[in-house]
């Protein structure tokens, strides 16, 4: 057979009948033998949107891509076209250094990111050589067979043979919320990819039901892939690098201008116009933070292994970003605010007495088959039968059952009880207690005081009832009516101690905590209180469905405990708090937490989670525990923090320091700096603050999400950049008016003040606090900054002195300056303690929301190969 088969549409995929497309792709039920999939592999190509490959050459490349490296070129080149050597070597040096550093921050984040894709796989349960099987998604061809369940992400675009209650989640390609009903049945040629019913497309989410499919079109040939493709190899554009991008064209802006201007007053000073054009060429490097992309780089891949180690694993390096913006988690409750140990208590009548008849319907009706007893998938059933000696159900013959669902949230079973009298068959119903009392004849008034009894004591309750049912075979829900409540089982899960510290650490990061649950609100809601989760109220899954789009909104905004609720249901409420412009984490394990998690800003799921529950989320968490995961959100925080400070100082001493060489250079004889001395005075001035990334914040910029806000740093460069200029002005008088300084000594004079005072200036604006006594920052950053200071004081008297253009300066410089660098850090600290305190200056900040092609790009994640890892792995056998 050959491996190669021609290219099938949509349109021929939904109007064809599946043993004719099965014809037309050469397969059958049995599937593809592993044989004829490994070459079919090979003609068409991974089942990836993209590849992934780290390239030094291409990190190297886009290095070079860059305007003011490209400036800084011109300028070397210029500058040893006229025969400056001096300051073509100096600016080589810093092209080199910036491109060195650039270079291997940015490898070394690529490597850090490819080590986090190649980590992580997504599976398909495929049908190979007649059995079905688990296999990286990548490795589907066109002809496989393959399974859907519920909280998948459709591998491929598949043709339905299949279905029982199939619904998909299709806004990922249609832009609309409601799930999409999927049959078998082949529609018209002519029909609309949104109505082809017998399809299931890559990358929607399996919100209801299960079925069998037939691959028709894999990768970039799927719809979505084709979507997906036209977003380039290169990701959307994340909030935190527009707000990059946006704060470069301020600084462009501000460099243009003062470019132009200092060239026009240069040349109606008649000063040579070559000279003109370099010293303003080199003003416009110097305001520019070339070492930015450095920092932001660097920052992500430290953040990326720190994370590792407080065991908070990330699968893409921007995760890090949105974990540092949540500003709502919404988690499950077991396991997370409880011990998530679940132990049988009691089985009581409606009156509350013990009842051993309740315990003995209660056995029966679980997933656990009487006649052997075992471990059951439902911790309830488990703990119920792990309880109990399995004569208490001898002699009952359980002759059908009718397992559990999301929308009954009961399970039923028909039996033959001997020791009735007479023996009779008889239906056994067990379930939520709102479910199970709603289907019963007449409850008693009793009861409801058990159940307000239990709940009240945090229990977790399942009701019982029964009615008979001679001569029944089967089952079905119609069957589930009329029943006579039996009493209720009563379970303890305990709150987790740590909870209550992980509550608080949550707190202090300003995120609004709300509980998803199956439980009974009651319940929940007693977890809360025990563990100091200020609760503001709950809503069950029942009223949630009475309430319109506007109601619906509002209700999410206001409450604290969702309970009773289905996957959808979870599902809109992340969708609806999304709406509101929240950021919403969302923390779950199971299969029924897929949908969710697929649907918040960053999915979360635990090590101990199910494969299709880690296979949504966006971090996995080596702890089930809110204090690793409060860690990680402190962690984004941190870098951002980290990456403003930067970017504050550059604002305030760059832009000053330029001001400065502009004001001087139209009112001097002279050029005030020579432009390789500007330039040798920017590399110094990054180089100290590669030490940023690792520099401590204080706990208090970590209390709430950050963004960027280009009008907060226009603020602030206007504040404290005149400033700046102040002590550069002083610093000129002292140099001319005092010391009689000439060209030689003035420069060197405002290159060793300049370098002072924009290098120390990042200890005032890191903290909010006074420095050094409230806030200390890191060892390196303290060490960076006072090593650049002394080469640069070192250079000016070192035999290259000379050659740089510098001279040496008297003692009484030194001292003077010892005196302006402590006037300025004082007037800048004052300054900052009035601007903080003006709530102009704070206001503004926006909320982060996450367009349609950051979601694409989240969901084509996914869908990625790695060359590296590219022969086929051994598939694994799917779960019994």
């Amino acid at each position: 057979m050959e491996a190669t088969i021609e290219s099938i549409s949509p349109g021929c995929a939904a109007s064809t009948s599946v043993p004719e497309l099965m014809s037309l792709l050469r397969t059958d039920p049995g599937g593809l033998s592993s044989i004829e999939a490994a070459a079919r592999l090979t003609s068409h190509g991974p089942n990836a949107i993209r590849t992934r490959r780290v390239s030094a050459w291409a990190v190297l490349k886009r290095q070079l891509n860059n305007a003011v490296l490209i400036l800084l070129a011109v300028t070397a080149a210029v500058s040893g076209f006229l025969g400056d050597g001096t300051q073509a070597i100096i600016i080589g040096i810093i092209l080199l250094t910036s491109i060195g550093l650039g270079f291997f921050n940015e490898y070394r984040a690529e490597r850090a990111t490819e080590a986090l894709h190649s980590g992580v796989r997504h599976s398909a349960l495929v049908r190979r050589d007649g059995n079905f099987v688990k296999v990286d998604v990548t490795q589907l061809v066109p002809g496989d067979v393959i399974r859907l369940t519920l909280g998948e992400a459709v591998p491929a675009d598949v043709r339905l043979s299949e279905v029982s209650g199939l619904e998909c989640n299709e806004g990922i390609l249609t832009g609309e919320s409601m799930t999409a009903e999927k049959s078998v049945d082949a529609v018209a040629a002519d029909t609309a990819l949104a109505d082809c019913s017998d399809l299931a497309f890559m990358g929607t989410i399996v919100s209801a039901g299960d079925a069998t499919g037939l691959v028709y079109a894999t990768g970039a040939d799927a719809q979505f892939g084709r979507i997906a493709a036209r977003l380039g190899q290169r990701q959307p554009e994340t909030d935190f690098q527009a707000g990059l991008r946006k704060f470069s064209y301020l600084l462009l802006y501000v460099a243009l201008t003062l470019t132009v201007f200092i060239l026009l007053a240069n040349l109606m000073l008649r000063r040579p116009v070559i000279d003109s054009v370099l010293f303003a060429l080199a003003i416009a490097v110097g305001i520019t933070p070339q070492l930015l992309p450095a920092v932001v780089s660097s920052s992500l891949a430290s953040g990326a292994r720190d994370l590792a180690k407080r065991k908070v694993l990330v699968k893409r390096l921007v995760s890090i970003e949105d974990l540092g913006d949540i500003d709502v988690l919404i988690t499950d409750k077991t396991g997370t605010l409880t011990e998530g140990h679940i132990s049988f208590i009691d089985a009581v009548g409606p009156s509350g007495s013990h009842s051993d008849r309740v315990l003995r319907y209660g056995m029966l009706a679980t997933d656990v088959d009487p006649a052997t007893g075992g471990a059951s998938g439902n911790d309830m059933d488990g703990a119920l039968w792990g309880s109990q000696p399995a004569a208490t159900t001898a002699g009952v013959e359980r002759v059908a059952a009718l397992p559990f669902d999301h929308i009954r949230r009961a399970t039923s079973v028909l039996v033959d009880d001997p020791q009735m009298s007479p023996p009779a068959r008889m239906l056994v119903t067990k379930g939520a207690p709102e479910q199970i009392l709603a289907r019963c004849v007449k409850v008693p008034d009793a009861a409801h005081l058990t159940l307000d009894r239990l709940f009240g004591d945090g229990r977790r309750v399942v009701a019982v009832a029964t009615k008979p049912a001679p001569g029944r075979t089967g089952l079905t829900a119609a069957d589930e009516v009329g029943l006579t409540l039996a009493g209720f089982l009563s379970f303890a899960d305990n709150p987790k101690h740590a909870a209550r510290e992980s509550l608080a650490k949550l707190a202090a990061l300003e995120i609004d905590v709300k509980v998803a649950t199956g439980d009974n609100p009651q319940v929940a809601e007693k977890v809360c209180a025990d563990l100091g989760l200020v609760s503001k109220g709950a809503i069950t899954g029942v009223e949630m469905d009475r309430l319109d789009g506007a109601a619906f909104d509002r209700m999410v905004a206001e409450t604290t405990v969702f309970a009773r609720v289905t996957p959808e249901q979870k599902e809109r409420v992340i969708i609806s708090a999304r709406k509101q412009g929240r950021s919403v984490g969302y923390l779950g394990d199971g299969v029924n937490d897929a949908l969710a998690l697929h649907a918040a800003d960053v999915g979360v799921s635990v090590d101990s989670a199910t494969d299709i529950a880690k296979d949504a989320a966006d971090v996995v968490l080596l702890e089930k525990d809110l204090g690793v995961l409060a860690d990680g959100v402190s962690e984004g925080r941190r870098i951002f923090a980290n990456t403003i400070k930067y970017v504050l100082m550059g604002t305030s001493s760059n832009f000053g320091n330029m001001f400065s060489a502009a004001a001087a250079s139209a009112v001097l004889p002279f050029l005030p700096i020579l432009p390789g001395q500007i330039l040798l005075n920017n590399l110094l001035y990054d180089s100290s603050q590669l030490a940023i990334p690792s520099d401590r914040v204080d706990p208090e910029q970590l209390h709430a999400p950050a963004h960027w806000n280009i009008a907060f740093i226009r603020r602030f460069m206007l504040t404290f950049g005149p400033i700046s200029s102040l002590f550069d002005f002083l610093t000129f008088g002292l140099m001319i008016g005092v010391l009689h300084a000439g060209p030689p000594e003035f420069r060197t004079g405002w290159f060793v003040e300049s370098l002072a005072t924009q290098t120390l200036i990042i200890f005032v604006i890191r903290t909010r606090k006074i420095p050094f006594f409230r806030s200390r920052p890191g060892g390196w950053l303290v060490v960076t900054t006072l090593s650049v200071i002394a080469i640069g004081i070192g250079l000016t008297l070192s035999p290259l002195g000379p050659r740089l253009g510098f001279a040496p300066l008297p003692w009484q410089f030194f001292l003077a300056l010892v005196v302006l660098t402590v006037a300025y850090l004082v007037l800048v600290e004052f300054t900052k303690k009035v601007f903080y305190e003006d709530p102009m200056h704070l206001a503004g900040q926006p909320r982060r929301t996450r367009g349609t092609k950051h979601r694409i790009e989240r969901r084509a994640a996914r869908f990625v190969h790695h060359p590296r890892a590219s022969r086929p792995t051994a598939p694994e056998p799917a779960a019994a």
